[in-house]
């Protein structure tokens, strides 16, 4: 079977001289798309290939000798197909629906016949591989004037622009509440609560003015569809994060830059270590773009120093274009000799050190409010 699923080019169709021996057949998908239903139509009004006069050879299974037995077509009148040139079982069905993977009722032939119960097994339950190609059989028998293909087709187009509308029904939530700087999430999110959050609400505010939206949404409401959930909106951010990052090192280029580096611990005790960059645009202004954050499991120089590097080079940003570089005056940030200002003055004498001014105002407040 693989031999055929390798051809470049389909095979020419002649409804009339199609082999009847499954053993000699090609592969269904070595024939052009556009032609496929005729000859699967043609394959299932001829029916299955049933030889039941013939003579059946004998096959030697350790002492005993066994043949294929014509009684199984009574059993298995509509699909079961046994084909001469090979002397093996095949399906009907799954040739003309399945998709193969190892069965071997496709392409691989069955003729164990001390295992009989194989054929019932290969029809298996209602949502077996089996009855999912039986099905679109019995479906391209009842369509007379439109193809099976093309109203798959249709029907997937039709769920494609629809999603497409929901899709960017949910972007245009996730972009107003980061440009806002809004929360996401409600405390109670349930279809009963009178607040649930402003992402949610926004989407059903938006549905609500927009009626392509709406009658999508009310479509999908009892499905579960909605791109509505926490993992959708989370997605859609780091998506959001992805491009905005991309904007902001296109924007940099070449040009020198400088590192502002912070850590300190979240509500789970765990360090976290924040980089932002500090660079001149194109317009000649000087900004400062926030461009990652990493948990760092010491917060020893050695480790920030690693940690930093990894968010600078995920970024293609070298090291060497350093420029600046301000911290708070924590030994392990400020130190002189072993401290992450020294360890990157090592790799870069040109990456000037200068008290976060930040930090510096910080420090002002806090000695302010202890004498006052």
């Amino acid at each position: 079977m693989e031999r055929y699923l390798k051809r470049k080019e389909p095979l020419e169709t002649d409804i009339n001289s199609l082999p009847a021996d499954p053993g000699i057949r090609h592969s269904i998908w070595c024939y052009d798309v556009n032609e496929r239903d005729k000859i699967r139509r043609a394959y299932l009004l001829k029916g299955a290939h049933q030889p039941k006069n013939h003579q059946f050879p004998q096959t030697i299974f350790g002492n005993l000798v066994r043949r294929f037995n014509p009684k199984w077509f009574e059993k298995y009148p509509d699909w079961l197909e046994y084909s001469v040139h090979k002397d093996a079982v095949f399906c009907l069905y799954c040739y003309l629906f399945g998709q193969g993977g190892g069965d071997s009722f496709i392409g691989e032939e069955f003729r164990n016949w001390k295992k009989k119960e194989k054929l019932l097994s290969h029809v298996g339950d209602h949502n077996s591989a089996h009855n999912k190609a039986r099905h679109k059989c019995e479906d391209l028998m009842k369509t007379k004037e439109q193809s099976l293909p093309i109203i798959w087709l249709s029907k997937e187009e039709r769920n494609r622009k629809d999603y497409r509308v929901m899709l960017t029904d949910a972007v245009d939530c996730v972009r107003f509440l980061l440009r806002q700087g809004l929360s996401f999430r409600g405390h109670d999110e349930s279809s009963g609560s009178e607040n649930r959050g402003n992402y949610l609400e926004l989407f059903d505010f938006l549905s609500n003015h927009n009626d392509e939206i709406k009658k999508v949404f009310t479509a999908y409401s009892s499905s579960n569809l909605k791109l509505t959930s926490p993992k959708v909106q989370k997605e859609i951010c780091f998506a959001a994060a992805a491009k905005t990052l991309i904007s902001i090192m296109k924007d940099i280029g070449d040009s020198y830059y400088a590192i502002l580096v912070d850590e300190s611990s979240d509500v789970s005790t765990k360090e976290q270590l924040a980089v932002a960059v500090r660079y001149v645009d194109s317009l000649g202004q000087v900004v400062e773009r926030f461009i990652g954050i990493k948990h760092v499991a010491s917060t020893n120089a050695v480790a920030l120093k690693e940690a930093m590097e990894d968010i600078l080079a995920k970024h293609s940003l070298s090291i060497h274009r350093i420029r600046g570089q301000g911290y708070d005056r924590a030994s392990n940030m400020h130190g002189e000799f072993h401290g992450l200002k020294a360890l990157i003055l090592n790799d870069n004498p040109h990456a000037f050190y200068i008290h976060c001014f930040a930090h510096q105002l910080q420090l002002c407040l806090v000695v302010v409010a202890k004498n006052h």
